[in-house]
């Protein structure tokens, strides 16, 4: 698996902004929005907190893109997960996302020197533009063979997408 990230409300100032404002004049029931995807969340067994704002993401990408090059660095993106939607951090924030990678055991000086110089915002910026040419709408997106599916899905929505580009079972 490959991890390719997408400008989702890129817009977004570094402090963050409400929920309200950013579904403003949409008609967005947030109750119901949040209550759709807590319980999907919880029919996988995920954790999902109720967040109340939104934070700028591409830092944390921008890291995510680092920790893939470090051994272990898997890791950091199930903390990136957790740290965004269920304890509510913000993911903008360069001090919060060093207290993220410590709690991984990862570097924090070198995700601090990562994170002050930008060093990898041009990788970002090239899974921001192969996003684009894919099409991608939305989070999480699946691809494979010329073929996507979008959005949080049930495992068998998943299993099923995988039958159908041909991958064959681990036995």
């Amino acid at each position: 698996m490959k991890w390719v990230h997408f400008p989702l409300h890129p817009e977004t100032p570094q402090e963050g902004q409400s929920l309200e404002q950013l579904f403003a004049g949409r008609g967005v029931d947030m109750d119901a929005m949040y209550t759709r995807m807590k319980g999907l969340m919880d029919e996988e067994g995920l954790p999902y907190g109720k967040r109340t704002h939104t934070y700028n993401s591409r830092l944390a990408q921008e890291l995510g893109k680092w920790a893939d090059t470090q051994p272990g660095g898997a890791a950091l993106h199930d903390a990136l997960y957790r740290g965004y939607f269920v304890d509510a951090v913000n993911v903008g924030d360069v001090a919060a996302l060093v207290k993220i990678v410590g709690a991984t055991g990862l570097d924090e000086a070198a995700a601090r020197e990562v994170l002050e110089s930008r060093s990898f915002s041009d990788a970002v910026e090239a899974d921001w533009n192969l996003s684009r040419q894919y099409g991608v709408t939305g989070v999480p997106t699946f691809v494979a063979a010329q073929k996507g599916v979008v959005g949080a899905q049930p495992y068998e929505a998943l299993e099923s997408f995988m039958r159908e580009i041909g991958a064959k079972p681990k036995t």
